[in-house]
């Protein structure tokens, strides 16, 4: 575990906002960006065409790469985090932590129903806010049924999981095809969907963060393998992104992590429950969300998000997956809150992990400060910072946001 230093290091590692930052070289901008940098542009001329997105292949590791390196080591870090900002508008501490700390993604809290017309409104804001000409991510939990964000004038009322899984995959793919064309008319170009976790037929009313909300495609991996696919098919065809999730399954726990910690006594490294996971990284998902459970089989001593066992010797090392890895959210969940903020980011990134989602801002700043002091002590550390940083990129290329291609 590498040391996190103290705080007295804040100071030279200048968090807060610099005229004279480099900007990211011409060739890496997207000539038709999806949300606008300038804050005066009005939200209609949001571009809100979906294109399907770009393959894996691409968008070559190696190009987004150079771009990284062309990022300094500020900026790097601030790729790596995403804030949660509320669906109701973007409050003064939201976006201090957006701008000081040079946040380059965003998801949506909460619930609304005002529709795509205010939603177009708040994401051509945030549009405004990137850093060296990096637009922001702008990501969202549409999985449906209990867990849809969006709803009012223009989204459609989107059926749980577990209907969802009773369709025939080319239904489904149809369906999310559509739903992603609302995203992406809202200035949306990530989903944090779909769940993939399987949850046994006899644990479903006892599995409070998936069973209990009918979240799940079903209690069979095959066919939930089957449903995943589809839902990220359908969603990269209109050029929306997804994140399979929460690996390695929460489909066995009791307690939802938001909530309280939570122990998976069931899941090995060969379970059948991780082949939706397998069939979502065959299929070229483009990231995976990590639960911060325990997994006592797999790790007894580290959360999964925490865990270099899960993130670098099973999802990448074993099911072979190298896009996006990114934390089940670190910044608000009971089950980390006893580890300090700052821990919490070193932890994940030292673990193998790319992305940090963090919906409480107010702790940002402590979270990207012990990250930049750990790669300033550290570098193998940097070099993970790099190598994540490259991956995020990557994930911006696809939906059109830069192009490192």
């Amino acid at each position: 575990m590498r040391r996190i230093l103290a705080a007295a290091g804040v100071a030279a590692l200048g968090l807060t906002g610099c005229a004279t930052e480099p900007l990211i070289p011409a060739q890496y901008r997207a000539a038709e960006p999806a949300l606008r940098s300038s804050q005066s542009t009005p939200a209609a001329d949001v571009e809100t065409t979906p294109r399907e997105l770009s393959s894996p292949e691409a968008a070559p590791v190696d190009e987004c790469r150079a771009l990284a390196e062309e990022l300094s080591l500020e900026q790097q870090v601030g790729q790596l985090f995403m804030v949660g900002v509320d669906t109701g508008g973007l409050d003064p501490t939201t976006r201090s932590a957006i701008s000081d700390s040079r946040i380059g993604s965003v998801v949506l809290l909460g619930n609304t129903t005002a529709g795509t017309s205010q939603l177009r409104k708040l994401t051509a804001e945030l549009g405004s806010l990137g850093t060296a000409q990096l637009p922001l991510l702008v990501a969202v939990d549409q999985e449906g049924g209990a867990v849809q964000r969006l709803k009012g004038a223009g989204f459609d009322a989107i059926p749980p999981a577990r209907d969802q899984g009773a369709l025939p995959p080319s239904e489904l793919r149809e369906a999310a095809a559509g739903w992603a064309e609302e995203l992406h008319a809202a200035g949306i170009r990530y989903d944090l969907a779909p769940v993939a976790d399987v949850v046994p037929e006899d644990k479903r009313l006892s599995n409070e963060p998936i069973g209990k909300l009918k979240r799940d495609f079903g209690a069979e991996p095959e066919a939930v393998s089957d449903s995943v696919v589809g839902f990220i098919e359908g969603m990269r065809s209109a050029g929306i992104a997804t994140s399979v999730k929460h690996f390695p399954g929460l489909g066995e726990v009791t307690t939802n992590t938001d909530y309280g910690a939570a122990q998976d006594t069931d899941t090995t490294r060969d379970s059948r429950n991780l082949e939706p996971f397998r069939a979502a990284v065959e299929a070229g998902v483009d990231s995976v969300m990590v639960s911060s459970a325990v997994f006592e089989e797999i790790d007894p001593d580290n959360e999964g998000v925490f865990s270099q066992t899960v993130i670098t010797d099973l999802l990448r090392g074993e099911l072979g997956f190298d896009g996006v890895v990114i934390a089940d959210d670190l910044g608000a969940a009971a089950a980390v809150k006893a580890i300090k903020p700052g821990e919490r980011a070193v932890r994940f990134f030292d673990a193998g992990g790319d992305l940090v989602i963090n919906a409480n801002p107010s702790i940002m700043r402590a979270m990207v400060t012990a990250t930049l002091e750990a790669a300033g002590d550290d570098e193998s550390f940097a070099a993970q910072v790099l190598d994540s940083t490259s991956r995020v990129l990557r994930l911006k290329s696809a939906v059109g946001l830069v192009d490192c291609a």
